[in-house]
């Protein structure tokens, strides 16, 4: 079967591939430059053709607090919001990795501090790559430097997310969700059943059974022998993941005598003055 190339901004196919790959549920607030995500979401109704749960929540403190609910219960849910708004998550977000619970946050970024600006920054570089928030904790975070991206890194961070117990982040900046781009689209899949969400998450709030125990899930331990187990457990897992996950696309590298490094759109204008460079005899990676 062909491809079907559409043109669509990255927050649309942010929007388009989180229905595609079957979330469960989007709760999130409106906020430059990221609306369009929720805007695309009550245009293509997916309540009525997948079953996916679109929410628009009184704040955002609300809308991550939802997605800790629905994380809890196993099902695929997600947040999406822009700077000062996910400042206003951290809490919920905290909470959620103490929990160990797998979901999905999308940072589309504007400039600060503050209120700062609605123009495009990548002013949440440090804050999520440290985690963000209280405690000692890390995100799973994937950068996109394309609209393309921002569509393949939604399958990508759910999967991750499932495979750690542990929230991922779409670290995205203002100009990636706005521009417009050609984009392929993932294939439609099916929302998870409850027995296949029970069969995936066996830790889940899924209702008791006589089989095993109650399941909780909390991020509280007053004990502070099981805080330091709870803490050197969780810094295990992120070694792991930080040995076994990390990804980055290299160009040039191998004769390269002046190495750019560079996420998001800064990524593609570094490519440009790579080119450039290369064009003058100059070894840029």
């Amino acid at each position: 079967m062909a491809e079907e190339v559409v043109l669509m901004k990255g927050n649309e196919a942010i929007a388009h591939a989180a229905i595609r790959i079957g979330v469960d549920g989007y709760f999130g607030y409106p906020i430059t430059p990221q609306s369009e995500i929720l805007e695309t979401l009550a245009e293509e109704k997916p309540w009525e053709t997948t079953g996916m749960v679109v929410l628009q929540a009184e704040s955002e403190v609300a809308a991550i607090n939802m997605v800790y609910g629905g994380a809890a219960s196993g099902k695929m849910v997600m947040t999406s919001s822009s700077s000062p708004g996910v400042s206003l998550k951290q809490e919920g977000i905290s909470y959620i990795a103490g929990a160990e619970l797998p979901c999905l946050i999308v940072n589309v970024m504007r400039g600060g501090p503050g209120l700062g600006t609605i123009q495009p920054s990548q002013a949440d570089y440090f804050q999520t790559v440290k985690g963000g928030g209280h405690g000692d904790y890390r995100l799973i975070a994937l950068a996109p430097a394309s609209v393309q991206e921002m569509a393949d890194f939604v399958g990508v961070a759910f999967d991750l997310a499932f495979k750690y117990r542990n929230p991922a982040i779409i670290l995205a900046d203002g100009v990636i969700g706005q521009m417009m781009e050609k984009v392929v689209l993932p294939e439609q899949r099916t929302r998870l059943t409850d027995e296949e969400v029970i069969a995936r998450c066996p830790w889940a709030t899924t209702g008791r059974t006589q089989h095993r125990k109650p399941n909780i899930i909390t991020s509280l331990e007053l004990d502070p022998a099981e805080m330091e187990k709870r803490n050197i457990h969780l810094q295990k897992k992120y070694a792991e993941i930080e040995e076994n996950e990390v990804r980055f696309e290299e160009l040039h590298c191998e004769d390269a005598e002046y190495l750019i490094v560079a996420f998001g759109s800064c990524a593609r204008i570094a490519q440009k003055a790579m080119e450039m460079a290369r064009a003058e005899g100059i070894k840029v990676g």
